[in-house]
Formats: C-alpha cells, sequence, structure tokens
C-alpha cells in the first residue's frame, strides 16, 4: 500500500491555467496551422511536380488518412495531455540518455513550432507586398523583414491576453478562410465540370511528358512510372501534413467529459480523435481539389518561379488574372476580380500571420512539462507570460537572420515536422510491439510498421536533398542542449523535493513518532559495507556518542539520478532497537538526507548528521553529483542546508569524523 504525501507535477499532467474549449474551436487553432498551407502548397507542389501534380497529391493524401491521421490518433490516447510522441519515447529511454534524447527532440519541435511562426509570417508579409493595390506603395528597403517583425509582435501581444481570446480569434480567421477556399476551388471545380476540354488538355501534356519541372525521368506516360515518379517526389510535398503535431500539442486545451480523470481523460482523447479525423478529411479535399484546378486552370509558366501565380496559386485564380483561352478567369465565377481577390489576400494574410499561434500554443505546452522539470529551465519558464516574450524574441532573432525569407525557412520547417512525425511512428510502433506476445511476426504492427518506413524514407530524402533544414534543426538543438546544462548547474543547489511518499501506513506511523525525539543523529549508511550494529558501534566510538544518544540510519538508494524533481519512497522499520529509514527513488542522495534533516528540526531540535570522512577526489565528487546524483555528499549536504534554512539556529549540523 503505497500512501501519498505531495506528489509532484509528471509529465503525464495537465499544465495549469490552461482555459479548455469545445473540440471543434480547438480544431481551429490548429487549422490556423494546418489550412493556412493553402496559400502556398499548391504551389509548392506544381513547382516540385508539375503536371504530375494531382497524382502526387493522391499519395499525400492516402499518407495523410492511412498514415499520419492513424499514428496520431494513437499518440493522442498514449499522451492524452498533449506532449505527443516525446513523452511515449521519454519512458522507453531512462537516465541521462532518455534526457538527451528529449532534448534533441524539443530541439526538432522547437525548429517545427518556431519555423512555423516566422515562415508563415513571412509568407503573410510577402502576400501582403504582392498585392496589387499595395504594391505601389510597399517600396522601401527591407519592407518584407520589417512587415514580418511587426506581425510577429503582434502575435506575441495576442498570447499576453491569455489562451481563451486566442481560441476565439482562430475560430473567425479560419472559418472565413475556408469559406473563401471553398468559394475559389469549389467554383474553379464546377467550371472545369461544364469545361471538360481543361482536363482533356492537361492529360494530354500528360500522355505527351510535357511535365513542367525539372527532373528528368523521361516522357514515359505509363501509369507505373507515374506512379513511381510521384513516390520519388512526394518528400516535396511534406508541408501539407505540418497540422498533427500540433493537433496532439492543443490537447490540453480541449474540453473533455465530466467523467474524465487526470489518468484517464477518455473524453479528451475522444475529442482529439475528432480533431485529427475532421481536419485531415477538410485539408485531403482542398489539396487534392487545389491541385486540379491549378494544374489545369493555370498555365505552367505563371507557376514558375518568378511568374504572377508563384507561391499565390490561388489568389491568383481569386484575383481573375488568370487566362482561359483568352478569356479572364472571372469567367470561373462572377465575383473573381480586384475587390475578391483583394479579401481573399486580407483572409490568407490574416491566417497566414496567426499560423504562428497553434506554434506558440504547442510551445507554451511542451515547454513548462519537460525543461523546468529536468531543472533545465529557469522556474519562470513555467509561467505564460514569460514564455511569449522569450519566444517572440526567438522569433524576431530567426527573421533576421533569415532576412524573412520564406524559401530560405522552408527547409527547416520540414525537416522539423517531419523529424517529429517520424518519432511518433516509431513511438507508435514500438508501444505496439509492447502491447502484444509471442513470435515477433505476429507481434510486429505491420502496417504501422509500413507508415515508420514511409515517413523514414520521406525524412532522410528531405534531408539529403536539403541538407541545411538539418543545419539549422542542430543548432536549434545545440541551443536547448547547452542552456539547458548551464540551468541544470545553476540550479543544481535547490531543494528538489516534493515530499515522500510511503510504502505502507505502519511507516508514515513510525516517522511521525521518530520526529519527537529530542535529540537525533543521523547517520547515512551504504548497506553491505557493515551490518548496522557495526556501524553503529564504530559510529558511537568514533564520534564520542554515549548509548543515550538516538541515533537513526539512513539506507538511501539512487534511482534515476537524470531526475531533478524527486518523490522518494520511504520505508521506517525499527531493527536491535534503532530506527532505519530506507529510502528509495533517490535523484540525489545529498538533497534526500538535506531535505530528512530539514523535515527534523520543523517539529523539533535540529538534528545532527555524522559522515565518516571520504578521501574522494574533490573534483570528481562534484561531478558525481551533479551527473550520477552522489558525491561530495557530506559538503553538499551542508550547503543545501545553509542554503535552505538561513536560521543558524535551526539549521541541522553536519559533522565529519
Amino acid at each position: 500500500m503505497a500512501t501519498d504525501t505531495h506528489s509532484p507535477k509528471g509529465a503525464g499532467s495537465a499544465s495549469p491555467g490552461h482555459p479548455q474549449s469545445f473540440w471543434l474551436w480547438v480544431m481551429c487553432l490548429t487549422g490556423v496551422d494546418y489550412f493556412s498551407t493553402l496559400g502556398y502548397q499548391p504551389s509548392i507542389a506544381f513547382e516540385a511536380t508539375g503536371l504530375l501534380t494531382p497524382f502526387a497529391t493522391v499519395i499525400l493524401v492516402l499518407v495523410t488518412l492511412f498514415g499520419a491521421l492513424p499514428v496520431y490518433a494513437h499518440v493522442a490516447a498514449k499522451s492524452p495531455h498533449g506532449q505527443g510522441s516525446i513523452a511515449m519515447l521519454e519512458k522507453l529511454v531512462h537516465g541521462w540518455t532518455g534526457k538527451l534524447l528529449v532534448l534533441v527532440l524539443l530541439g526538432f519541435a522547437a525548429t517545427d513550432f518556431v519555423i512555423t511562426k516566422t515562415l508563415s509570417a513571412a509568407d503573410a508579409a510577402a502576400h501582403i507586398i504582392q498585392n496589387p493595390l499595395c504594391k505601389q506603395y510597399l517600396t522601401w528597403d527591407h519592407t518584407q523583414m520589417m512587415i514580418t517583425m511587426f506581425l510577429l509582435v503582434i502575435l506575441g501581444a495576442t498570447f499576453m491576453r491569455g489562451l481563451k481570446e486566442v481560441i476565439g480569434m482562430a475560430v473567425g480567421i479560419v472559418g472565413v478562410y475556408l469559406v473563401l477556399n471553398l468559394i475559389v476551388v469549389g467554383s474553379s471545380l464546377a467550371y472545369l465540370w461544364d469545361h471538360i476540354e481543361h482536363v482533356d488538355r492537361w492529360l494530354a501534356q500528360v500522355e505527351a511528358g510535357k511535365w513542367h519541372f525539372e527532373h528528368d525521368f523521361g516522357t514515359s506516360a505509363a501509369p507505373l512510372h507515374i506512379v513511381l515518379i510521384c513516390v520519388i517526389l512526394f518528400p516535396k510535398l511534406a508541408l501539407g501534413l505540418s497540422g498533427f503535431e500540433t493537433g496532439v500539442a492543443v490537447m490540453p486545451l480541449i474540453r473533455g467529459d465530466s467523467t474524465d480523470s487526470e489518468k484517464n481523460p477518455a473524453g479528451r482523447i475522444r475529442s482529439t480523435r475528432r480533431l485529427l479525423i475532421l481536419a485531415a478529411v477538410i485539408m485531403s479535399l482542398f489539396l487534392l481539389g487545389s491541385s486540379l484546378v491549378v494544374s489545369t486552370l493555370i498555365a505552367p509558366e505563371a507557376l514558375a518561379k518568378h511568374g504572377l501565380a508563384h507561391d499565390r496559386a490561388l489568389a491568383y485564380l481569386a484575383h481573375g488574372e488568370n487566362l482561359i483561352h483568352n478569356q479572364p478567369s472571372s469567367t470561373i465565377n462572377s465575383l473573381f476580380g480586384g475587390v475578391f481577390g483583394t479579401i481573399y489576400d486580407m483572409s490568407t494574410v490574416v491566417i497566414l500571420w496567426f499560423a504562428g499561434a497553434s506554434a506558440m500554443a504547442g510551445l507554451l505546452n511542451l515547454v513548462p512539462q519537460y525543461l523546468p522539470r529536468y531543472g533545465m529551465a529557469p522556474g519562470w519558464a513555467g509561467a505564460l507570460r514569460p514564455l511569449v516574450i522569450m519566444f517572440t524574441v526567438i522569433n524576431l532573432f530567426v527573421t533576421w537572420q533569415f532576412n524573412a525569407s520564406v524559401e530560405a525557412q522552408g527547409s527547416a520547417y520540414a525537416t522539423g515536422v517531419l523529424v517529429l512525425m517520424s518519432s511518433a511512428c516509431i513511438a507508435t510502433l514500438i508501444d505496439r510491439w509492447r502491447a502484444r506476445s509471442g513470435v515477433w511476426f505476429f507481434r510486429l504492427s505491420w502496417p504501422f510498421a509500413l507508415i515508420t518506413v514511409v515517413f523514414l524514407y520521406t525524412t532522410l530524402a528531405n534531408m539529403i536533398e536539403k541538407p541545411d533544414g538539418l543545419l539549422i534543426a542542430i543548432w536549434f538543438i545545440l541551443a536547448i542542449v547547452l542552456s539547458s546544462i548551464v540551468s541544470r548547474f545553476l540550479r543544481s543547489k535547490e531543494m528538489r523535493s516534493h515530499g515522500m511518499d510511503f510504502v505502507a501506513a505502519q511507516s508514515r506511523f513510525l516517522w511521525d513518532s521518530m520526529k519527537m525525539l529530542e535529540f537525533p543523529v543521523l547517520v547515512p549508511h551504504r548497506p553491505g559495507s557493515r551490518s548496522i550494529r557495526e556501524k553503529e558501534e564504530s559510529i558511537r566510538k568514533e564520534h564520542r556518542l554515549g548509548p543515550d544518544v538516538p541515533v537513526v540510519f539512513i539506507e538511501a538508494n539512487l534511482g534515476d539520478a537524470s531526475d531533478f524533481l524527486q518523490t522518494p519512497l520511504m520505508e521506517v522499520i525499527q531493527e536491535e532497537g534503532v530506527f532505519i529509514l530506507r529510502i528509495n527513488r533517490c535523484a540525489s542522495i545529498a538533497h534526500t538526507i538535506a531535505a530528512l534533516a530539514l523535515e527534523l528540526s520543523k517539529a523539533g531540535a535540529p538534528p545532527e548528521i555524522h559522515f565518516g570522512w571520504s578521501d574522494q577526489n574533490p573534483l570528481s565528487a562534484t561531478i558525481g553529483f551533479l551527473l550520477f546524483g552522489e558525491g561530495n555528499v557530506p559538503w553538499m549536504v551542508r550547503e543545501l542546508i545553509r542554503d535552505a534554512e538561513p536560521n543558524p539556529e535551526r539549521q541541522p549540523r553536519v559533522v565529519i569524523g
């Protein structure tokens, strides 16, 4: 029977202070990131795959619905407080190796989320500059840089008001944007239905091998050859998968059922799965529709690098700029033209600007659940407003470094997204393996193994083609690792205890009884070296303690020394007339002993802690304390007590003999 006193806030705890909303509204917060890619995804897809874009998009949609969606539905069930696959992998790898793995993945997550904000804001600035009404006025130097930074500052200021207001804004922004895209894509599809000759002309060019992209794959139009080309080029379309990680990261904002508990929030998990399914279906339909209308209704020259439709294919249609057989595209829909196009541009700018909101929400959820708990961030890293300010400063620095270039940041964005999705696949595959038994052939989940292979291939292909994305991610990783090491060192002397757990009620009773002793002497004892009776005789002789002085022995056993916060498990036993405190799950021996002594000093006279002399090298002892939780114990216990208890009369004494 375990009795908890003060349980620490662990990885499974929801972040405090998050307002919770209906899942459909939270989907809009995810959607500002996911759906905003319609602002540039059709152009990116055409640049990569040319007139084969509709076929390549079919593969993207299949991977979305039958790959990413089932993986993240599983991840949502296993990490219902928004930590995603990072939390699943954290449970599989322990110690400093596990902490380093988490820091590396947090580096990729930071790459994904930070670049999401800076890239989207830069693309929003580009849409403002390219708008026909604004182009003639925005002619000063560094226009895109200044507009991008302004948008990022406004985004940060929005979060200073709170997450509830952010969700409300996201609902309106996504609703308007989806309606406008439904008009553009829906009208274009209806036009194609009535003018099938455009589809016939597109198919004729495909069959003739005139695909309008740079790669040389031959000109064979055999179906198998086209499928193979699309599979090879599929990684270039990977930005169309960008919404799943944020979909899980915002889980703490989703209102569950009244019967939900901290350990089993079944309603929140169910609502998150609805969010993921609906978002994936909506995006898949828009991706399929937009790829077809862009490939058939816009001239390839306009979609080229410096063409009028580059990075704004759907806006190009909305403005009525496209010519179809020498007729303006306003024939598609009489609404299309300068006014409607400007409204569409404004909506695109707003959603691209606000796309950073879901990324910001993801960072505000992830960082407090890991780095402060590891001792690898200051205590204020768990508060909303300081984090918002810090991330805004980082966003401005990244924007300055990349000169607000969308193209320069695209590879880093794709790298961050794909690494996190690959880690989710691996975590899901391992989790399902551990849940099964039997021979490996039946134990392995073959569908998820196939999904994992697809995402690993996509990630590696992206890294090989665009290695600068990995280099940018490495800088983020190094920044997080180095700042974490410095923070852990600076916080090493904090009292990291969150109380004590007891193996049974009897141990708690004996502990409370022991607090009433008038003059206790604590003696750390390493089991296995000498018996308790031999240790008692030795300590009384060497430290000149009379037989009437009560001695309490401490047997502290290390758990995971890489942990920062600790809630040790205590068993109090009485053996041969002396108390023995047998303590397990210690992250640090010195912190455990200091915490026990300070707790005893609250109820009565401060105890004395008697240590034997150690010949350990001071440098190796200090390193042992920082990394392995033991070493330099007497000196560190003294320092911890002095820092925690400023009153010298209430400080337990440390005696070394």
